[in-house]
């Protein structure tokens, strides 16, 4: 199940609404999301989701153990409990993500036809495994208490509004939340009106921005020229911003919905003017883990920090995927990183903010025609291409160009914070309880129209896919 599905918005969540609301204590409304969740994972996963439930036992059985040994002379029995459930998760992770990887690999280094296990990748897993990891890491730390609720710790890992696709919520972050949280209904709409902006991102901009891009980069690379590469992987590009950070919006206004808050995701990744201030701003919660769970304990940038970026990015690479284009994504910025925080970040900030925008842009390009091909010849025909090599008219692009205008003028200027500034604006002018009254009339007539809008969208296609989910 998607969020972005009738079935979902006009059945499955709602009725989790109303009941959740029509419970009274928090314990019934704990039992309520977790059912939900349950549920709404075995829709898509009935095998997996035993699977979550026993990762999630295991896990909490372990965290309890940790604290319990947390002072000496008991504390190398602590350590030992989070090392076997740190490999046991990331065991987990390799056996159901990257078994079918290395077999191929080995057969090409060896000669060999080992035949691996076609295992399904559980949806989700990856997401699931780093969030089960930092709450170990910060029972051991003493950074929280261990939960000694099992349907609690349940709910946490299993909580569908960001089970498959992040955000990478630690526990720290909610774990007041658990037991003491109230339905505000200021929440509750703010909650709404995101989740309603993130449906249409998802379903009007990047569903058709996916279409564009398969195109011109599904084709037969032989016949696309300079113009058609550049403007494939801008449609990806696009596609990529909006499917995921649509997915996070849908999130976390659910959980807002439900008394949670999640952090912030993106924060308008394309204008940033470095490939350090992109990832500032590009899944933020994923960049946040491994600085602090990878990076930091390495040494961080007091020690080794060339190595540090290296292997820190290396991990992010394979966490995308089990594919030599993931690896070398995570190599090329990498790189792109280990070059600015040598010399070049000092010279972009003394040059004009558009040369750094260039410059990030650039590399971003760059780096999303890297991770959108995962055949590497197909990579290496396209690049050349992309940079100059077939510099010839093309005629259907600017049909393509002029029947898309407007649609693609908008999904340009809202990867800007324009949003934030007609919030800001509306809040300026809220002065007054006749006015604000407005303001919320204003929101609810603009939500009912992108809710009207997504479902006319949905009812006619079938091209419906969030890209995050294979991860």
């Amino acid at each position: 199940m998607v969020f972005s599905n009738l079935f979902f918005l006009y059945i499955f969540l709602p009725a989790n609404i109303i009941l959740y609301f029509a419970v009274p204590s928090i314990r019934m409304k704990n039992a309520v999301m977790v059912c939900f969740s349950l549920v709404f994972y075995a829709w898509g996963e009935p095998v997996w989701v035993f699977l979550l439930i026993a990762t999630a036992l295991i896990n909490w059985l372990l965290a309890l153990h940790i604290q319990k040994h947390l002072e000496e002379p008991d504390r190398l029995e602590a350590r030992c409990a989070l090392i076997a459930a740190v490999v046991l998760d990331l065991s987990l992770l390799v056996l159901f993500k990257y078994t079918g990887f290395l077999y191929e690999n080995i057969n090409a280094l060896f000669g060999t036809s080992f035949v691996g296990p076609g295992l399904v990748l559980p949806i989700g897993i990856s997401f699931y495994t780093f969030q089960i990891i930092s709450y170990m890491a910060d029972v051991y730390r003493r950074d929280v208490e261990a939960q000694p609720s099992f349907v609690k710790f349940l709910m946490y890992v299993t909580m569908y509004h960001q089970l498959v696709a992040g955000p990478i919520v630690r526990y720290r972050w909610i774990a007041q939340e658990i037991d003491h949280r109230k339905s505000d209904p200021a929440e509750v709409w703010g909650g709404l009106c995101r989740f309603c902006v993130g449906l249409c991102k998802k379903v009007v901009v990047a569903n058709a921005a996916g279409k564009l891009a398969g195109q011109y980069l599904d084709g037969d690379l032989g016949r696309l020229t300079t113009a058609g590469a550049f403007f494939g992987i801008l449609m990806f590009t696009l596609q990529i911003y909006y499917d995921f950070s649509a997915y996070s919006d849908m999130a976390i206004g659910m959980g807002r919905v439900f008394g949670f808050h999640y952090m912030e995701n993106f924060n308008y990744p394309y204008i940033a003017r470095s490939v350090t201030d992109f990832w500032r701003r590009w899944h933020i919660s994923l960049s946040s883990f491994f600085r602090d769970y990878v990076y930091i304990p390495l040494g961080g940038r007091y020690r080794h920090q060339l190595r540090n970026i290296c292997i820190v990015w290396l991990l992010t690479g394979l966490w995308h995927g089990a594919s030599w284009n993931f690896v070398l994504w995570g190599v090329w910025y990498g790189f792109l990183l280990i070059l600015e925080k040598t010399f070049l970040l000092r010279w972009l900030e003394r040059l004009p903010g558009f040369v750094g925008w260039l410059w990030s842009t650039l590399a971003v390009l760059v780096g999303w025609s890297i991770f959108y091909f995962v055949d590497a010849r197909r990579l290496l025909e396209f690049l050349p291409i992309l940079f100059g090599g077939r510099l010839a008219p093309d005629p259907g692009l600017w049909v393509t160009v002029q029947n898309q205008i407007f649609w693609l003028a908008l999904s340009l200027a809202f990867c800007a914070p324009i949003l934030p500034g007609l919030k800001n604006l509306a809040a300026r002018y809220a002065d007054g309880e006749g006015k604000q009254a407005g303001v919320v009339l204003l929101q609810a007539v603009c939500c009912l129209l992108l809710v009207m809008v997504s479902t006319a969208y949905l009812v006619g296609q079938s091209y419906n896919p969030f890209l995050y989910f294979r991860f």
